[in-house]
């Protein structure tokens, strides 16, 4: 890789901006200064610094957010803020976008990167990966709701969905409720429970596949993941299914 690319790639400038960098001698490949940016480095292998504090080159980037309400899910938007503009610079220049979405309205975990082929693992039809929500319904939660959950609903166009693991946490007047399911149909939650004749009023994603949301990451807030979960996400979507 050219040193010029690597750094611009790593956030440091633009290309124009990488080669003044360079002609001043203010980086250095294994203790050599070196002011040419078509020079050929191995980002993984070669010492690089600049400025005297060493750069460590990485080429995906993997981002656990706890998406608030009113911002949508995609990267860029005419008239939204998008989640990728809650990043800050240093993350959003390796142009990360979210696994899947969640409605404009939905809180909770939203995973974000620009590792292309897991984010298509994680998400396909036969892996089905298990997402779990947290929601407020706005009538009691039944028994019954569970049995037509287990067996699958219709939902408005005719789709009979794939069965769905629904636990009650509180029930009443206003319902607590949790949902594992492995689709990701538009609206999905809420059309499920409008099969049932019932309403979401709060609804809030927890876990995906073997990833929990932080619950130290206040609305808004993201964190990179840790090797360990990174590790789970890539055996997942290795698996078939799980």
């Amino acid at each position: 890789m050219r040193i010029d690319k690597m750094l611009a790639n790593m956030g440091y400038g633009s290309r124009k901006e990488v080669k003044q960098l360079l002609k001043k001698g203010q980086v250095v490949v294994n203790g050599k200064i070196v002011k040419d940016g078509k020079e050929q480095i191995d980002p993984f292998h070669d010492a690089v610094t600049l400025n005297g504090a060493e750069v460590q080159y990485k080429e995906f980037i993997y981002l656990m957010m706890n998406k608030p309400p009113g911002v949508i899910s995609a990267t860029e938007d005419d008239y939204d803020e998008t989640v990728i503009d809650i990043l800050q610079p240093e993350d959003a220049v390796f142009s990360p976008f979210p696994v899947g979405r969640l409605d404009k309205d939905t809180e909770g975990l939203l995973l974000i990167t620009n590792d292309g082929g897991l984010a298509h693992q994680l998400l396909s039809p036969k892996k089905n990966v298990p997402k779990t929500y947290f929601a407020v319904i706005d009538r009691e939660v039944t028994d019954e709701d569970i049995e037509a959950f287990r067996q699958g609903v219709t939902l408005d166009d005719g789709y009979h969905t794939k069965p769905g693991d629904l636990k009650i946490l509180k029930s009443g007047i206003y319902s607590d409720i949790e949902l594992t399911i492995t689709e990701g149909k538009f609206h999905q939650v809420k059309r499920m429970f409008e099969a049932v004749g019932k309403k979401v009023v709060y609804l809030k994603r927890v876990s995906m596949g073997p990833l929990q949301l932080d619950e130290s990451l206040e609305l808004g807030e993201y964190r990179e993941l840790t090797e360990e979960e990174v590790l789970q996400l890539i055996n997942v979507s290795k698996l078939e299914k799980i």
